[in-house]
């Protein structure tokens, strides 16, 4: 057995690293109010929408006429949020990536090297899982509500218009919501 000779160029490499993996790059944990909760709404939802609040950064999940699963969100940037309605068209787990061609425009020395697209896993910027929304009468609209490996970034308006959630937060929505579901996404409070 060969016992290679650990240097201190060595070992400052590695650790660098090793530092840099997304995963171990930051310990972070979610304020306890942030888990997913049932909570009271108004009266005249119908069960299993999707209703998402921007300026609170807040998503619901209908569950009967009086109460919804609340879900702490990331939303898009300013002039990135696409307020409207929609249905979900369809749910994938551990989705590839591929940027849009409006962000591969906007902001090339970021996204014109996955333009290819990234296969799904836990540093795919979609994380665990993604749901898809598909315009009422069309098809895809780009827009996901999906989760992400930067779970910091939740409660934010950080995105290129998709909704985020942290992974284990999406992995319980993607498992509560059907195809067809309806979604609506609520204008900002001005």
């Amino acid at each position: 057995m060969s016992h290679a000779k650990i240097t201190r160029r060595g070992f400052l490499a590695a650790s660098a690293s090793t530092l840099a993996s997304p995963a171990l790059a930051r310990k972070w944990e979610a304020p306890p109010e942030w888990e997913p909760r049932v909570v009271k709404i108004r009266s005249g939802y119908a069960p299993g929408e999707i209703h998402v609040e921007p300026s609170r950064y807040r998503l619901y999940l209908t569950l009967d006429d009086e109460t919804a699963m609340r879900y702490v969100v990331g939303v898009g940037r300013a002039g990135r949020y696409h307020t409207g309605t929609y249905r979900v068209g369809k749910k994938r787990k551990w989705p590839s990536w591929t940027p849009t061609a409006g962000m591969i425009a906007r902001e090339p020395e970021k996204y014109l090297r996955y333009a290819d697209g990234v296969a799904g896993g836990p540093d795919n910027p979609l994380g665990a899982r993604g749901i898809y929304l598909y315009k009422p009468r069309g098809g895809d609209s780009l827009l996901r509500i999906h989760g992400t490996p930067e779970p910091w970034t939740v409660g934010n308006s950080v995105s290129n218009g998709c909704v985020r959630l942290m992974n284990d937060h999406i992995s319980d929505l993607y498992e509560r919501i059907g195809l067809g579901a309806k979604v609506i996404l609520h204008p900002k409070a001005a």
